[in-house]
């Protein structure tokens, strides 16, 4: 059920320590691109080896809100920019309409590699694994030290996950904001190639106007 807008300022806590663990806390960048330079290499993981490129976030060095999505797709991996395919566009639409400026917020996902299955010359997304998440997570939190947001939104369950440290329902947690231990507020929200998969069409425009009430509780929260 859709929550009421006024219902978004609703803050949960939680106790798990997500930005100072050994193995997944940010490591020691004085910039963003000293940390993109070094991404470039990653070998974390297994997914680097088909991808073309490491994909890592994009906007100013410090910006009031970071958005995550889940990894790059396509378009991304090619580009080696996040969000610039068709879920990038419906997101760019759907940030103006909030008023927010895209030029001014971080933009980056929760793994950095493209995941994929081969489907004759098309390269079909794969959701990343609780593995992939854990290995490529540093790299978020290296992210988000360097940027030191208000609020990280966090766009579908992968970003939630990489987030929060564990697995939750989008749809339990959707308008809703999480404080965690460092004090972060997470906001979770759907991811907007969530809206692209619908196919009934007034279900997609349903859903289009549901994530612009979220992105527009983004707004009021960073105001």
């Amino acid at each position: 059920m859709p929550m009421h807008p006024a219902s978004h300022s609703h803050v949960i806590h939680t106790r798990r320590n997500t930005s100072r663990e050994v193995d997944d806390g940010p490591a020691n960048f004085p910039t963003l691109e000293a940390a993109r330079e070094a991404a470039r290499t990653c070998r974390r993981c297994p997914l680097w080896h088909d991808a073309t490129q490491t994909v890592f976030g994009e906007g100013p060095d410090h910006a009031a809100v970071v958005f995550v999505g889940e990894q790059p797709g396509d378009q991304e991996d090619l580009a080696g920019k996040p969000f610039v395919g068709p879920a990038g566009r419906v997101f760019d639409e759907v940030l103006d309409e909030a008023e927010i400026d895209r030029a001014k917020v971080y933009v980056t996902n929760a793994v950095k590699h493209f995941k994929f299955e081969p489907h004759g010359k098309r390269r079909l997304h794969k959701k990343p694994n609780a593995g992939e998440i854990r290995a490529c997570r540093g790299w978020l939190e290296t992210e988000l030290s360097l940027t030191a947001p208000k609020l990280a939104v966090a766009l579908g369950a992968t970003a939630a996950q990489a987030l929060l440290g564990k697995a939750v329902a989008v749809t339990k947690l959707r308008g809703r904001t999480v404080e965690r231990k460092d004090g972060l507020r997470v906001f979770v929200t759907v991811h907007p190639s969530f809206i692209l998969r619908i196919p009934d069409e007034a279900d997609k425009q349903a859903e289009r106007a549901r994530f612009l009430v979220d992105l527009q509780a983004v707004k009021r929260l960073l105001a």
